[in-house]
């Protein structure tokens, strides 16, 4: 079921308070040293405040099913975090993450493995056509990064095995996504998109977010999108519609203007010519608000 509107303007609203709060207290340094410092203590005994609320309302709770469900609250696990009382450890916060970007990764028709967590660091594993995905670096990066680095803080290091030859060894995720910086695919910016939970099942909608002309379909519960470009006429989508396609039960997507069509539920897979793929655009669910990693750079346009 879609969050309410006042749901997601409330998990947004709250997910830029630290931000806010930097604002105010660097405002007080106009005031001079003294101000500044009398605003760092007030925010200090605010924060300390609320932790031992917390604390205490975690001691009380004696229910492992409502523990988990205040856990599985962005925002409360945030905060949970911030005062060192979540109640998971590193391992079961990361496992949980990984779960949670599941269903995007298996629209690529992929999964990860969660191999290791040693100290500060995350040894994964992608299977099926996410290691070879064109996009695939850039969910590790917008998807699975995103998801890790925000519920277990403390990792410092992603690291992927190679789901080849053991003798691939390990590949460092910052390696991995250097390449595809170099090539202006992987450099992005999480953007809000709630508009996008209004589409009816079956339907598909323009929008452009970040500068970046979007297409987003509804495919049952499930919600995809895509750059606004096909790579067959190299035209515009707008218009398109989702077919039942005739090899495959899963919708396809039909250009209004050259007719080509792909497959909306895996990757974009250009169904007519499959070297002509549309470019999926990682869309997530992050702190409760529907969010679109839109790149930073242009995206190339497919041969």
């Amino acid at each position: 079921m879609a969050d309410r509107p006042e749901e997601i303007q409330g998990d947004a609203h709250w997910r830029t308070a630290g931000d806010r709060i930097q604002t105010l207290l660097e405002a007080t340094s106009a005031g001079g040293s003294a101000a500044r410092e009398r605003a760092e203590q007030l925010v200090r005994e605010v924060v300390e405040l609320y932790g031992a609320g917390l604390s205490r309302i975690m001691a009380i709770l004696d229910d492992p099913a409502l523990v988990d469900r205040l856990a599985a609250d962005d925002l409360v696990a945030s905060l949970l975090l911030v005062h060192g009382l979540h109640p998971h450890d590193v391992r079961r916060r990361v496992a949980d993450a990984l779960d949670r970007v599941r269903p995007y990764l298996g629209s690529h028709g992929g999964d990860v493995h969660l191999l290791e967590v040693s100290g500060d660091t995350v040894r994964l594993r992608f299977a099926g056509s996410c290691t070879s995905c064109p996009s695939s670096a850039v969910t590790l990066e917008l998807a699975v990064e995103d998801a890790i680095r925000a519920a277990a803080p403390e990792i410092t290091s992603i690291e992927v095995v190679s789901a080849e030859a053991d003798a691939a060894g390990v590949i460092p995720a910052e390696s991995l996504l250097a390449k595809i910086h170099a090539n202006g695919a992987g450099a992005a910016h999480w953007c809000q998109v709630p508009e996008f939970a209004e589409l009816a099942a079956g339907e598909v909608g323009g929008f452009v977010v970040g500068g970046v002309p979007v297409l987003a379909c509804r495919v049952g519960d499930q919600l995809y999108a895509y750059r606004d470009h096909c790579p067959a006429c190299d035209g515009s989508l707008a218009g398109a519609v989702l077919h039942r396609g005739t090899a495959t039960k899963d919708p396809v997507l039909r250009c209004p203007r050259c007719r080509s069509h792909f497959d909306v539920v895996h990757a974009g897979l250009g169904l007519d010519d499959a070297e002509r793929n549309l470019q999926p655009i990682p869309l997530l669910v992050r702190d409760g608000v529907l969010s679109l990693a839109v790149p930073t750079e242009p995206m190339d346009t497919p041969a």
